[in-house]
């Protein structure tokens, strides 16, 4: 069985991301008193008693509302509630109970899911706790008081909810799931590739700039094998950047390649790649992480037999501290070549995590040396004694030599371009530690 699912639900400003960031251990929501802020779906693995769940944040449920952004949230936060196993419902005891509140209690209902009721914002029970009574009138059992900025009745909201999850059954390895962070400029279209691969409006896509806030983790069947996407907030210039909100997506965006296996920088094929593109594959970079460049709206390209390669190349050009990345060109709209990134996705993360025997490596680098002389500075000349791996992701190498000082960083590239010679590596980024062995120049 898979983990529990716990859905928070309720109205927009009533607490829920505070409650999600609360219960979740660190900030993932954003927390801002702006309707409509949480967009999408949030997910974070939590343990409450030993036991594992996922707890999805949704965007707050305004039952008449007819504006694009908040409807398009009420189906968000429906699709959670059919995910979830139990869903926390959020009210806030200074609002007070409102007419929108019995609508969304009237959803849960119909969703004949166990639902527990918590009312927010009690920081102090002499103050508010008579209030918390005419929450009763919502027809969803007993009320809880709760605070989840000052973290108050937390512990027994959690214990209320664990009791309504499902007999603990055979723990699912989850590790083997393949995480690719899907990144670019706002309006590239990572979210339509990721409800393409699904067949369904997963997130929501819209032509309102910066739609996506949060990154958002969903996990998608190809050939029956399960890979997680994340879709993370458009990284936007620093000179745009004008509200919190816009610091904390970009924050997110690179805590989101930071736990991903492979990275999917999405640039736009009518654009072409920019500056801020470039900053953004080198985070992945940075971070060891694989790399696949993926040029999406190509439909939308007029195109020769010459028109891949150009473009290829110019991309190239820019992204030339990446030569290991793989090229990939597509079209969210019509779907064209989204299964290869299946494909390539596979190729890179089994380059991340193959391991070379040292005995192959020591041969690789002792013909390089002998192919090319290692530098000297002041007579001194660099020796190579050994070479080793020791880890994945990125694949990483310790280099033992004399003197540290004299590995210019143009040899290391040299002795990187050789073992990639031999073993490919595509897709991945290749980690070196020079260290010093002293007296056994052999």
């Amino acid at each position: 069985m898979s983990k529990p699912v716990v859905a928070i639900v309720g109205r927009p400003n009533v607490g829920k991301s505070t409650l999600f960031n609360v219960l979740a251990g660190r900030q993932i929501a954003i927390v801002k008193d702006t309707p409509g802020v949480t967009r999408d779906r949030i997910y974070a693995d939590c343990t409450w008693l030993d036991r594992d769940f996922t707890l999805i944040d949704t965007g707050g449920i305004e039952p008449d509302s007819q504006d694009i952004i908040l409807s398009q949230m009420r189906e968000q936060a429906q699709i959670a509630i059919q995910t979830a196993d139990v869903i926390i419902f959020i009210v806030d005891v200074r609002q007070g109970l409102v007419d929108a509140d019995g609508k969304v209690a009237d959803m849960l209902r119909r969703s004949r899911k166990p639902v527990v009721l918590a009312v927010n914002k009690v920081d102090d029970i002499r103050k508010f706790g008579n209030d918390v009574y005419e929450f009763y009138s919502l027809g969803l059992g007993d009320p809880m008081p709760v605070s989840a900025a000052a973290r108050l009745g937390i512990g027994d909201l959690l214990d209320k909810t664990a009791a309504c999850f499902p007999p603990e059954g055979e723990k699912e390895e989850e590790e083997d799931r393949p995480r690719i962070a899907l990144v670019g400029k706002p309006n590239v279209g990572k979210s339509s590739i990721i409800n393409k691969l699904l067949g369904e409006n997963r997130l929501i896509v819209s032509d309102i700039a910066g739609t996506t806030r949060d990154a958002v983790d969903t996990q998608v069947l190809h050939n029956g094998s399960p890979y997680v996407f994340i879709d993370t907030a458009g990284l936007r210039r620093k000179s745009k950047i004008k509200e919190d909100l816009e610091r904390y997506s970009i924050i997110r965006a690179v805590t989101a390649i930071e736990r991903s296996d492979v990275v999917v920088v999405v640039i736009d094929a009518k654009e072409g790649v920019t500056e801020q593109d470039a900053k953004i594959a080198g985070i992945a970079h940075e971070k060891g992480k694989g790399i696949i460049v993926a040029v999406n709206k190509w439909d939308a390209i007029e195109k020769n037999d010459k028109t891949i390669y150009e473009h290829t190349r110019r991309l190239k050009e820019t992204l030339s501290f990446i030569p290991y990345a793989e090229y990939l060109f597509i079209s969210a709209q019509t779907g064209q070549r989204l299964g290869k990134l299946f494909e390539l996705i596979d190729v890179v993360r089994e380059n991340q995590t193959l391991r070379v025997a040292t005995g192959v490596l020591n041969e690789i680098m002792t013909e390089a040396v002998a192919l090319q002389q290692p530098p000297s500075d002041k007579g001194k000349r660099l020796k190579l004694y050994y070479i080793t791996q020791v880890a994945v992701k990125p694949p990483t190498f310790v280099v033992f030599v004399n003197d540290k000082a004299l590995m210019h960083f143009s040899y290391i590239r040299y002795l990187e371009n050789q073992i990639r010679n031999a073993f490919g590596f595509k897709g991945t980024s290749l980690k070196f530690i020079v260290r010093e062995r002293k007296g056994k120049e052999q």
